[in-house]
């Protein structure tokens, strides 16, 4: 897939989000790099899919202001797409995959749809599964469709909400590493919230850790592992080590009880 197209970058200014007289985020300020992946981790509750439904023009900011790619966020930018975690409703089950990648393509003639459905299925490994039914699939194959449909809107910014949480442990690494080699690939930028500290530090070039609510940026980390990244020998580096244990610690420093609402694997 190949697309002419500025770098991605995105910055959160002094965001705040109140509903009623809870303040789910306070004045939170951060900067998403270009043509990398950043990772949001925080407890449970602390705003973490409120602040990614802002940055995505989902929801307003009660004060302050995201800016992508030098325009302030009005709406769902255009050259945005979002993956959720629960891809059983993202997906229609009476469409065939490649009917689920296209639809958002309807305004493109047919041939050029047809060729980017197809560059986005080899992009996820699912070539020749085109004329199955999600339901057809496993929890895995269905997650990679959800996001061959988002590359097939050729995004600057892909943005990915808990993405792997609803599969198994080998499905999940094989996902990750997917999405490291679509990232390498394409050369698009990366945001996921993820509850997994390892897998935050597997992805990630830049941590953004939250505190609980009112959140605020508690730290920003940056990860120095070299790519491309091997779930075996990445997660034995000792650097690898030093980061999770620091994500950890941050988030048990505010009251986080790991077990709870953080995943931390050894």
């Amino acid at each position: 897939m190949t697309d002419v197209r500025v770098p991605a970058e995105l910055e959160i200014k002094e965001v705040s989000r109140t509903f009623g007289t809870h303040t789910a985020i306070a004045d939170i300020t951060a900067r998403i790099p270009a043509d990398k992946v950043t990772c949001i981790v925080g407890p449970s509750g602390a705003g973490k899919t409120t602040l990614l439904r802002i940055i995505s023009g989902l929801d307003k900011p009660t004060t302050g202001e995201v800016v992508f790619e030098g325009s302030p966020v009005d709406g769902v930018p255009d050259d945005l797409a979002m993956v959720f975690q629960d891809y059983s409703r993202s997906l229609f089950p009476w469409m065939r995959v490649g009917a689920n990648i296209a639809f958002p393509l309807g305004h493109l003639p047919k041939g050029e749809r047809r060729e980017i459905v197809r560059e986005s299925i080899e992009a996820v490994g699912l070539a020749g599964k085109e004329r199955l039914y999600p339901w057809q699939m496993s929890g895995g194959m269905q997650q990679r469709v959800a996001i061959a449909r988002a590359l097939a809107c050729r995004p600057h910014l892909l943005v990915m909400d808990e993405p792997y949480a609803s599969v198994d442990a080998q499905t999940r690494a094989g996902l990750e590493d997917l999405l490291l080699q679509i990232q390498a690939r394409l050369n698009i930028t990366v945001l996921v919230v993820t509850h997994d500290i390892d897998e935050s530090v597997y992805l990630a070039d830049t941590i953004i850790v939250m505190s609980r609510a009112p959140s605020v940026v508690t730290e920003v980390i940056d990860v120095g592992l070299p790519r491309p990244r091997d779930q075996i020998t990445t997660k034995q580096e000792p650097e690898f080590v030093r980061i999770r244990t620091r994500v950890l610690g941050l988030l048990r420093g505010v009251g986080q009880p790991a077990e709870d609402d953080v995943s931390a694997h050894a």
